[in-house]
């Protein structure tokens, strides 16, 4: 599940550990930064997981069925913005990256999708409205008259939240809208949710070297079960065994479970790992193969137990 490194210390970013606030297994949707602006926590409510309801409009102005989807937000850059992502079941995914400039007093939303990728990101820009959020993209209509794409996120609370997306002119006396959302928030991670959250945290943490964050995720007697060597138990051989080469770059990692089954307070999956990075030397170095991993839950938060892999 790895290519073997030498010791590279931890990131820092002003002082602080560069994993304190990022995705993590005891923050699956990352931490507000108390150094970020305040504006950060307009999103603080939809943090987590949202199930919600897509309508948009057909080509001859009709609405289009029902879609389900789910709706992520978390908080990413060391807890200084906001990510989300929106999953439709037959695979289209979107999402956007989220950050509040204080010198203008706006977001800035960037946003991008797998169904239509694009070399310059659209960006949307606006402000918190009493209890909405309000967002503009500069937008003519079919008929070539000049106005915005303008998108509301309002009824923001614990519970979920509505969203609009809707054509205007300028002086917002003509609103046609074209895709309405409406979101329920989930109120607790289910424990496939949790295993797959952790997954993508063990990713993060790799992709940015945090030794120290991999060995946190696995329990106090953790054991790993490396290639070619005796079994590995412990925090201590586990941040000896995480370790990365000086000079290493460009990192990337991902996970992809072909099974998961829970099974009381144990758990396993098992599936395929990919990997690349750039080496010392400037040269890439690509890996991939199969895992299994044995999960334990320890005060209700899921952590690796056994962990092996082998490569392709």
């Amino acid at each position: 599940m790895k290519f073997l490194f030498t010791l590279l210390l931890p990131a820092m970013v002003f002082g602080q550990s560069y994993s304190e606030y990022n995705v993590s297994v005891e923050n699956p949707f990352g931490k507000l930064n108390p150094e970020a602006p305040a504006e950060t926590a307009d999103y603080a409510p939809l943090i987590g997981i949202c199930d919600c309801k897509s309508d948009i409009r057909n080509p001859d102005q009709s609405w289009a069925e029902t879609k389900d989807m789910t709706w992520t937000f978390k908080y990413v850059m060391n807890g200084t913005a906001v990510q989300d992502e929106t999953m439709f079941k037959d695979g289209r995914s979107a999402g956007s990256i989220r950050q509040f400039i204080a010198d203008s007093s706006k977001w800035y939303v960037h946003f991008y999708s797998n169904t239509a990728p694009t070399p310059k990101l659209l960006a949307w820009e606006g402000e918190r409205r009493g209890d909405s959020i309000i967002l503009y993209n500069e937008q003519k209509a079919p008929n070539g008259m000049d106005g915005f794409y303008k998108i509301v996120f309002s009824d923001i609370s614990e519970d979920g939240f509505n969203w609009l997306g809707a054509w205007v002119n300028p002086t917002e006396t003509i609103v046609f809208p074209t895709w309405k959302i409406r979101c329920t928030k989930r109120k607790g991670l289910s424990d496939r949710d949790q295993l797959l959250q952790n997954m993508k945290a063990f990713s993060a943490a790799y992709m940015r070297k945090d030794t120290e964050a991999i060995a946190n995720m696995y329990t106090e007697d953790g054991k790993l079960f490396p290639g070619r060597r005796d079994i590995l138990e412990g925090k201590e051989a586990l941040m000896e065994y995480w370790k990365f080469a000086e000079g290493s770059k460009d990192l990337y990692h991902k996970l992809t479970p072909i099974e998961i089954q829970i099974l009381g307070d144990y758990a396993y999956d098992y599936g395929y790992y990919e990997g690349s990075l750039t080496n010392a030397e400037g040269e890439p170095v690509n890996f991939n193969g199969k895992y299994v991993i044995v999960w334990k839950k320890i005060d209700g938060a899921w952590k690796m137990y056994l962990d092996i892999w082998n490569r392709n």
